[in-house]
């Protein structure tokens, strides 16, 4: 299948700003249009800001890579890479590998997944509740400067209870799996009723905010102090919600990006798990070129699929969890090799994509943070240390492999603090980092 290819949204300099009223006399026209700096004063809250946009794409590979074939020999610049890092090769200066990062407290085996971004301890404990994933995090801050604040896609999840996505109240956000479905919000915009009909519904949810609000301000009168707290704490969140709802409606008047291509077809079986990623990685690199969202996660449920279609060519003789479970056969093992190079050539394209994509004479790649890596350093014995991690792209400096103790592992969340500072939000703490990552430095 030959790749997505979107039309560049240029930056048009109008004497004056397309008025709100000029652009719905002409909707029909405009909706086909990449959207313009030059309509924005019209209808938006505020400018876009000057700074150069930054982006993340997190990837959890559930059952993670078999660590023999992982993990590089060396230290450094000077590392020798792994059988799977060498299909990386061509993008050495382009990553960064670690050895020896997990997330402290994070136990349990495979109900970790749920917290790779989050970090929160004890997963498979009693009355577990999760906390703010790092992209949740990144939507807060920053959601608001494009159409979709975050997006949140899968590949073969158990849906409603895998995510790599969760608020800051510990509440899942489910994953979209069809890849069509994507390519629709991103480039096809809806009727001029449609648009209207969804404009009702966002004020009539407004509506009733208020009235809530309204109605909780007379009881807050008559409260005692615990209880105004808590219902200071509902007005924020009623506040927030409200602000969302405003960018909702800003937003569904604004023009969708161009696309000179059609809409993806969405493979219909669990088994063509390598064709789902790899539509997946070209929604996320159409998401970013069109900047349409600038906090991408992507659950790999490994552990939700069956015997699998590698490359059209080769087929696994049993599901992938029961691969993972190799227990040092030389079959199983041999079948996990072939998946997860796969997996490493997917990537290899991916970064490829994204430097021959240009934004301000910069590559999308160095604009773009690539997290990838797993819940499981191994899935085998199902321990959750050592976990083996990508950093790709971003404008760090890469090339290295980064060697922590493989024993008394270093926080993994530091990196995200690292990753957060990179996108120009101000953190010194998430999760249970304890500080930004020992020896990784931006590029300028």
């Amino acid at each position: 299948m030959a790749p997505f290819r979107s039309s560049p949204a240029p930056f048009v300099a109008f004497k004056r700003a397309v008025s709100r009223r000029r652009f719905l006399a002409g909707t029909g026209v405009l909706l086909a249009l990449p959207m313009l700096d030059a309509m924005t004063p019209a209808f938006a809250a505020a400018p876009a800001p000057a700074t150069k946009p930054r982006r993340m794409l997190g990837i959890c590979n559930n059952l993670g890579l078999v660590p023999d074939y992982f993990f590089p020999t060396g230290k450094g610049k000077d590392y020798k890479p792994s059988a799977y890092l060498e299909l990386l090769q061509a993008h050495r200066n382009d990553f960064s590998v670690f050895s020896g990062v997990s997330h402290p407290d994070v136990d349990g085996g495979h109900p970790a997944d749920n917290c790779f971004l989050t970090a929160a301890p004890h997963p498979s404990s009693g009355g577990f509740r999760n906390t703010i994933s790092l992209d949740q995090f990144m939507a807060e801050r920053i959601g608001h400067l494009t159409r979709f604040p975050s997006m949140t896609l899968g590949v073969n999840c158990a849906r409603g209870s895998r995510s790599l996505s969760w608020t800051a109240g510990g509440v899942m956000i489910p994953t979209e799996e069809r890849a069509s479905e994507v390519f629709r919000k991103m480039f096809m915009g809806g009727s001029e009723a449609e648009v209207r009909a969804q404009e009702r519904r966002l004020q009539l949810g407004q509506s009733i905010l208020d009235a809530v609000g309204g109605q909780a301000g007379e009881l807050r009168r008559t409260m005692g102090a615990r209880d105004r707290d808590r219902l200071d704490q509902y007005f924020t969140s009623v506040r927030e919600l409200e602000q969302r709802m405003q960018m909702s409606k800003e937003w569904e008047r604004k023009p969708r990006p161009v696309a000179t291509t059609s809409a993806p077809r969405d493979p219909g079986s669990p088994k063509e798990y390598m064709d789902k990623v790899r539509l997946m990685y070209d929604m996320a690199r159409l998401c970013f070129e069109t900047d349409s969202s600038r906090a991408v996660t992507l659950m790999l449920d490994s552990v939700n699929t069956p015997a699998l279609d590698i490359d059209h060519v080769h087929t696994t003789t049993d599901g992938y969890h029961s691969l993972s479970h190799h227990g040092k056969s030389a079959k199983k093992l041999a079948q996990l090799k072939q998946i997860d190079s796969m997996h490493m050539t997917l990537l290899a394209k991916l970064m490829a994509d994204l430097k021959s994509a240009k934004e301000d004479g910069q590559s999308l790649l160095d604009r773009t943070m690539i997290l990838y890596g797993s819940n499981l350093g191994n899935a085998s014995a199902h321990t959750t240390t050592n976990l083996p991690t990508l950093l790709m792209g971003g404008g760090f400096k890469h090339g290295q492999h980064h060697v922590f103790d493989t024993e008394n592992n270093y926080p993994l969340p530091n990196l995200y603090v690292s990753m957060l500072q990179r996108m120009g939000i101000e953190a010194d703490k998430f999760a249970s980092s304890t500080g930004t990552l020992r020896g990784l430095d931006p590029v300028g």
